[in-house]
């Protein structure tokens, strides 16, 4: 399965010129936890999270101890560019999600951005990944069904059962077709495994 089956786009993007406080409204209103940052070419200069932003924003609150605060000793950031990641990790509409996943996990981010010559196309994180493999087995079994009937309009047939995310098809007339409806099945998003019975 590639990113491009189950990024989100367009990609939510602030601009490093943008005040600290609209890019925290424009994550909070869109449910994201982080975004591309762009220049006014729209291509990738950087990544701002939710912790980026959070960070120098708040004192702390003199109720929360009996010892004497310390005076803030430098403003607050007031741009994106101040607090965002200007070392990003990208990948491409053709990226393969184990690969994606692979980085999220091993760099300990939550989103990627997806790039096409420099420019952000849009954004995976693990909710999308999440929500791909939350869709139920009858929505998986369909829509391997319609993947195998668009590709063999007038057949050969399978029978086509999906559990927990695993298709299993049964009827197939040959190996080189079985071969087909396998690669076939594998592109569904949340189909995670495919068996022939």
């Amino acid at each position: 399965m590639l990113v491009r089956e189950v990024m989100s786009c367009p990609a939510i993007t602030v601009r490093g010129t943008d005040p600290v406080r609209q890019a925290i409204r424009t994550l909070y209103g869109h449910d994201i936890t982080a975004a591309p940052v762009v220049d006014d070419s729209d291509h990738l200069v950087g990544v701002v999270s939710e912790l980026d932003l959070l960070r120098g924003e708040l004192e702390p609150d003199p109720r929360a101890t009996v010892r004497p605060l310390p005076a803030a000793q430098e403003p607050p950031p007031r741009r994106v560019l101040e607090v965002m990641t200007g070392d990003v990790v990208t990948v491409t509409e053709t990226t393969d999600v184990t690969t994606a996943i692979d980085l999220m996990v091993n760099k300990r981010i939550k989103s990627l951005p997806v790039v096409k010559n420099g420019a952000v196309v849009g954004m995976v994180s693990r909710r999308d990944l999440m929500a791909m493999l939350a869709r139920s087995d009858d929505d998986l079994r369909e829509a391997v069904i319609a993947a195998l009937r668009e590709h063999y309009p007038s057949g050969p047939n399978w029978n086509v059962t999906v559990r927990d995310g695993v298709a299993e098809l049964s009827g197939s007339p040959c190996e080189h077709a079985d071969h087909i409806a396998d690669l076939l099945a594998r592109t569904v998003p949340g189909i995670v495994r495919v068996k022939h019975l």
